[in-house]
């Protein structure tokens, strides 16, 4: 069964956002979601080291709480991770705006962050999508930014959950900022715009221009596929020169991998 958030990928996209579902989002859940009343922000207390570790998690569940556990990861490259479009485990007891089941009407969002001193200040990529994540999320139902809220907020009784460690004030004055005036999303351009004009590469994409990138990041064997390890491989190269490791081979990496030679 199809569950009723089918619409989260194309939405996130419009607003200019990386997305990758995970297959058969489609279809998990633990049962129907709705209506939508809002989203609640979760940090997953993962581990410091990787871009997205507690995906598995999200997905399948822990012994003590079946998964899936959010409708949405957020990844520390500011990737949405589309993990389920049905009901979700995330809220627990709690009420925010006079609702009271949290799973069954807030969509749930986990950002990778261990929840500690040691992941701090979050990377500003990341914390960019979340604001603007939501907001298209909210656009798209009819809600205001009173709608979203820090499981902190959310939980019953007071003090139960710490997470987002963020403002969750400041947070929802910046996505009511967005609401109002719906800012043009900068996408990545398709191509270069001059020189070689090569077209920009993600994952999914194959054949000769993969095999070159692949080259240039020396890998081995260069099969033309551009999958996990190679979007794996850019993300490091891209961290190395600071530019923001979102593993999308466009115009800046083209330049930045012309320049290492």
């Amino acid at each position: 069964m199809t569950f009723s958030l089918i619409w989260l990928p194309e939405v996130l996209r419009s607003a200019g956002l990386k997305v990758a579902p995970l297959p058969g989002w489609e279809t998990r859940g633990r049962g129907e979601f709705g209506p939508l009343a809002g989203i609640i922000c979760h940090h997953t207390a993962g581990q410091k080291s990787g871009n997205m570790p507690s995906l598995g998690l999200i997905r399948d569940g822990r012994p003590d709480l079946a998964g899936p556990l959010s409708q949405l990861g957020l990844g520390r490259d500011g990737t949405y991770y589309i993990v389920a479009a049905g009901r979700c485990n995330h809220a627990g007891a709690g009420i925010w705006q006079g609702q009271t089941n949290g799973n069954q009407h807030f969509i749930g969002i986990e950002a990778e962050n261990t929840g500690r001193a040691n992941d701090l200040p979050w990377p500003a990529v990341q914390m960019d999508a979340y604001r603007r994540g939501v907001a298209a999320i909210l656009r798209h139902a009819g809600l205001d930014a009173d709608a979203v809220c820090g499981h902190k907020e959310y939980a019953r009784p007071r003090g139960r959950k710490s997470d987002p460690t963020f403002d969750m004030v400041a947070f929802r004055t910046a996505v009511r900022g967005l609401l109002v005036a719906n800012p043009e999303p900068v996408l990545i351009p398709a191509a270069e715009p001059s020189g070689e004009a090569r077209r920009t590469l993600r994952r999914g994409a194959s054949g000769p221009l993969v095999a070159s990138l692949q080259a240039a990041l020396r890998i081995t064997p260069a099969d033309g596929i551009f999958g996990a390890g190679t979007e794996a491989a850019l993300r490091a190269f891209q961290r190395a020169r600071g530019l923001v490791p979102d593993g999308i081979a466009g115009p800046t990496t083209w330049a930045a991998l012309d320049a290492a030679g």
